[in-house]
């Protein structure tokens, strides 16, 4: 489903990715670890269409998407690609059901129709009696099961989770993973995560090590 060959990224004269090949299937959970500046954000953002590699292909449901114009690159990223960051990044001026409708809008969705699929997500994520409350009046748990609430409103063939658990405490924590295998199985949502959290790698599907901004191991496949 995601098809990445020869991935490179330089920072000035520092190169972070050095040839990343690797491949994602459908309905996979599979987490990018390694140590801090190995370049796991890096091959998330270029995943994620965020950022261009200098050199490198990308498919992404059989769409070459590196050579998309930008406004049909936008376009491809709201409709195909779900988001989730480690501080959530809700807007704080509008409450959780608003959040969530907020990219079927953007792509041009009814606002009924948004707001219905919003409510039916917030309901499957336990979330049915915090709708009007705003990012100010959620716990962590609850502001991070939004984000993921937002991520899945326009039906995205694949998450991007950027450490999605580090800033929650062992319990939400613990609830956050759970959520991801459920959204799998009843779903069948894809998941690539970049953590630093070894319980969450060590039961995904597959465990893909970036070391020196090579692929040094894959685990699991």
């Amino acid at each position: 489903m995601i098809i990445a060959k020869g991935i490179t990224k330089s920072f000035g004269s520092l190169q972070v990715l050095k040839g990343i090949d690797l491949e994602i299937h459908e309905r996979e959970i599979v987490s990018i670890v390694g140590p801090s500046g190995a370049g796991k954000t890096t091959l998330l953002q270029i995943l994620g269409t965020l950022d261009q590699p200098d050199d490198g292909n990308l498919l992404i449901h059989g769409t070459d998407v590196l050579h998309l114009p930008e406004k049909q690159l936008s376009a491809f990223r709201n409709q195909h690609i779900g988001f989730v960051f480690q501080f959530h990044q809700l807007l704080p001026e509008f409450t959780a059901l608003e959040n969530v409708m907020i990219p079927a809008l953007i792509g041009g969705e009814k606002a009924s129709v948004a707001e219905q699929r919003a409510k039916e997500i917030l309901d499957f994520l336990r979330l049915a009696d915090r709708m009007a409350h705003k990012p100010a009046e959620l716990s962590g748990g609850e502001k991070q099961r939004v984000a993921v609430a937002r991520a899945l409103i326009n039906h995205p063939l694949v998450i991007l989770a950027d450490e999605p658990s580090g800033s929650l405490d062992t319990q939400h924590k613990e609830e956050l993973h759970a959520l991801f295998f459920e959204l799998r199985d009843k779903m069948g949502q894809t998941f690539i995560i970049v953590t630093h959290d070894e319980q969450l790698a060590a039961h995904t599907d597959r465990r893909i090590h970036i070391k020196d901004g090579i692929v040094w191991q894959k685990q699991k496949e």
